[in-house]
C-alpha cells in the first residue's frame, strides 16, 4: 500500500493545482462568474484557460515519457529529447517547413518536425553507439555538442532567409499563445504514451544491450526504431505548439527513478503525473512571479532544471563510485 502512496499524492497535488490555474491570469475568471454564466469570463475559460491547461498536462506527460524511453533504450540516465538533439532537430525541422512549405498547416510542420527529431536522433545513436568509452557523462556531452551544432545551422538558415523572426516562437517554450484550434495537435501525446506502456516490457529488454535482446528472441533494432520513433512524436508534437522546453524528460525519469526504480512499465505512471505537476508548477511561477507579466515557462525550467541536474549529476556519480567499490570489494573477497 505504500508504494501507491505517493501516486496518490502526486494525483490529488495535480488535480488541485489544475483547477486553481485555471482561474489565473490577467483577466479576471471565476467559479461565481462560470455558475453565473457570465459570457466573457466562459469564453476565455474554454478558448484559452482550459486549452492551456490540457497543453500544459499533455507537455508534461510527453516529454517525462520521452525522456524515459530514450534513457531506457540509450541505457543512459542523462539522455533526453534535450541532450539526444531531438528537441534541436524538431526546430530545425519547422525551420524546413517554413522554408519550403510557408502556406503550410500546424499538420504540416509538425510532419517536418517528426521527421528531422528522427534523423537528428538516430545520428545521435549512431554515435554513441561507435564511441568506445562510454562514460555516463561522456554520452549526453555528445548529445549537447550535436544538439549545438543543429542550433548553429538552424540560426544560420534563419538568418540567411531572413526566418529569425517566424522561427522564435519555437525557440523558446511558452504557452501564452495556446488557445483553442491551435494546440489539439498536442493531443497525440495520449496514443503515443499508451503505446509506450503497451511495449514497456520490450523497451526494457533492448535496453539490457543487444545480446541479451537476441538471446530472448526480442527485435533489437526495430524495437530501438520504434521508441525513439515515439519519443521523436511526442517532442515533434510539442515543439510545435508551444515551442522548446528542456529538462523535462531528463529530470522527471531520474528523480522518480529515486523512489520507484527504473523499470518503464512500473514508473510510467508516476512519471506521467510528475512530469504534468513539475511543468504546471513552473507554468504558475511563471504567471504570479511577475504578475500581470509572464514569463516564459522555458525560463522558469531553465533554472529549476539546471539546479537538478548538478543535484542528480553529483548524486549519480557518488553513487556510481559506490557500486563500483562494492563490486570491488566483492570481487577481491571472491
Amino acid at each position: 500500500m505504500k508504494k501507491y502512496s505517493v501516486t496518490v499524492a502526486l494525483a490529488l497535488f495535480l488535480a488541485v493545482l489544475s483547477v486553481s490555474s485555471l482561474f489565473i491570469g490577467v483577466i479576471d475568471v471565476s467559479l461565481a462568474g462560470l455558475l453565473y454564466a457570465d459570457a466573457l469570463q466562459w469564453q476565455i475559460f474554454l478558448a484559452s484557460r482550459l486549452p492551456r491547461l490540457l497543453a500544459i498536462l499533455c507537455t508534461g506527460v510527453g516529454m517525462s515519457i520521452a525522456g524515459l524511453i530514450m534513457q531506457q533504450l540509450c541505457m543512459n540516465k542523462f539522455i533526453s529529447p534535450t541532450t539526444g538533439a531531438t528537441i534541436s532537430s524538431a526546430q530545425l525541422g519547422i525551420l524546413f517547413a517554413l522554408l519550403f512549405m510557408p502556406h503550410s498547416t500546424l499538420w504540416g510542420r509538425a510532419f517536418f518536425a517528426f521527421v528531422a527529431a528522427l534523423v537528428g536522433t538516430w545520428v545521435f545513436v549512431f554515435f554513441i553507439q561507435r564511441i568506445q568509452f562510454k562514460d555516463v557523462i561522456m554520452v549526453p556531452l555528445v548529445g549537447i555538442m550535436f544538439s549545438d551544432i543543429i542550433r548553429g545551422v538552424t540560426s544560420f538558415l534563419a538568418y540567411k532567409f531572413d526566418m529569425t523572426q517566424s522561427l522564435s516562437s519555437w525557440l523558446v517554450g511558452h504557452f501564452s499563445l495556446v488557445i483553442r484550434g491551435k494546440y489539439e495537435i498536442v493531443y497525440l501525446v495520449v496514443p503515443l504514451v499508451i503505446l509506450a506502456y503497451l511495449f514497456a516490457n520490450h523497451f526494457n529488454i533492448v535496453g539490457m544491450g543487444r545480446d541479451f535482446s537476441q538471446n530472448l528472441g526480442v527485435p533489437y533494432n526495430v524495437v530501438l526504431f520504434f521508441g525513439l520513433s515515439i519519443a521523436a512524436a511526442i517532442t515533434a508534437s510539442v515543439v510545435v505548439v508551444v515551442g522548446s522546453i528542456s529538462y523535462i524528460g531528463l529530470i522527471v525519469p531520474n528523480v522518480v527513478a529515486l523512489y520507484k526504480g527504473d523499470r518503464i512499465r512500473g514508473t510510467i505512471f508516476d512519471t506521467s503525473l510528475f512530469g504534468a505537476l513539475f511543468v504546471l508548477v513552473c507554468d504558475i511561477l511563471g504567471r504570479i512571479i511577475i504578475f500581470p507579466y509572464e514569463l516564459p515557462i522555458e525560463l522558469i525550467i531553465g533554472i529549476i532544471g539546471s539546479v537538478l541536474f548538478i543535484l542528480l549529476l553529483f548524486y549519480r556519480l557518488k553513487h556510481g563510485r559506490r557500486a563500483i567499490r562494492l563490486e570491488k570489494k566483492r570481487s577481491d573477497s571472491l
